[in-house]
């Protein structure tokens, strides 16, 4: 097989590029549906500054990095809410191996994970504009539900159980 999914330090330099990669993605796609721009180099820093993974960190959570041929390719994140209930956070994979069937192994290392530390459950949140995010974890039965949260940017929310 050409993907491994394997736990990773959250402050590795892997996992410190691919979330500059993920955070540009997403933060280009949200400016540039809503304010018809990219976003700026300012802004990019500051945020990945200010970004802050220390919760997907054992024993109350995990970041999972995906390689595909040996090279970093993407990440997920988990991080347990209550004993019961773990957070799917930060699915994502690089373009170039988008299509390979990385992110469904992603997730299911995932719920592995979330089971491991003692979750029943797993909830996520995306916004409307992520389609791709919305039809994997569609195709993952995950079931859309109110929401569980009110991140600004959470425009639809899933659940699962384990």
């Amino acid at each position: 097989m050409t993907w491994t999914v394997t736990p990773e330090p959250h402050d590795s330099p892997a996992a410190a590029a691919l979330w500059r990669a993920y955070y540009t993605e997403v933060s280009d796609r949200y400016y540039l549906l809503h304010e018809n721009r990219r976003t700026a180099p300012e802004e990019l820093e500051r945020e990945i500054a200010k970004a802050d993974w220390s919760d997907l960190t054992p024993p109350k959570g995990q970041l999972l990095l995906a390689r595909y041929q040996g090279e970093p390719a993407g990440t997920a994140g988990v991080r347990l809410l209550t004993p019961e209930t773990a957070e799917l956070k930060r699915v994502f994979i690089q373009e170039p191996q988008r299509g390979k069937g990385g992110a469904a192994l992603l997730v299911a290392a995932a719920e592995d994970t979330a089971r491991a530390l003692g979750a029943t459950r797993m909830i996520l949140d995306t916004r409307h504009d992520l389609t791709e995010a919305r039809a994997l974890y569609e195709r993952l039965d995950y079931e859309e539900t109110e929401p569980h949260n009110d991140d600004k940017y959470a425009e639809h929310w899933f659940t699962k159980n384990l």
